[in-house]
């Protein structure tokens, strides 16, 4: 009998695929009997406004970038307007159209989120952390190199004087 065919059957508690780390799994078992997989990296629930279709203008439009003739053939690039904000987005990440539209809303969510909330937007408040973390990080490492090359000075004032 397989893992999954266990798990599915309510036989095992714990499946462990992949490499992980003693004593956790990547696969666990919630009270209910469904697994629940746990997932690398933050996700933040973010109460985004929902997008009205009727308040959209979507358009289809040649991607540029490299790909060369298979990109600059194709009208895969999504431009998404709002017309009651002016807001425009332009998505050509992937090749494929549904995900570009996809990821075009996601994105015009996120900007519509900002327009209307301004600084009081989860979105605002998390890209602010993370500068104010990463100014944080450079000042200890400034703060760093500063104890080495106080030290460096002081270990050759005492090598010159003895």
């Amino acid at each position: 009998m397989s893992a999954l065919s266990q798990l599915l059957s309510g036989g095992a508690r714990r499946v462990a695929w992949g490499a992980c780390s003693p004593g956790r799994s990547l696969l666990d078992q919630v009270s209910i009997g469904w697994p629940r997989i746990q997932t690398a990296g933050k996700k933040i629930n973010l109460d985004l406004p929902v997008l009205n279709e009727d308040e959209l203008e979507e358009q289809f439009v040649r991607g540029s970038g490299p790909g060369g003739q298979a990109t600059n053939k194709t009208s895969n690039c999504v431009v998404l307007k709002h017309v009651p904000s002016g807001i425009v987005v332009k998505c050509h990440q992937t090749r494929s159209v549904d995900t570009n539209r996809k990821r075009a809303r996601d994105i015009l969510r996120k900007k519509l989120d900002v327009f209307i909330k301004g600084e009081e937007s989860e979105i605002v408040k998390v890209k602010k952390e993370a500068e104010w973390r990463k100014q944080e990080k450079r000042r200890k490492a400034n703060e760093n190199l500063e104890k080495k090359k106080l030290f460096k000075e002081t270990l050759m004032a005492e090598r010159g004087e003895t």
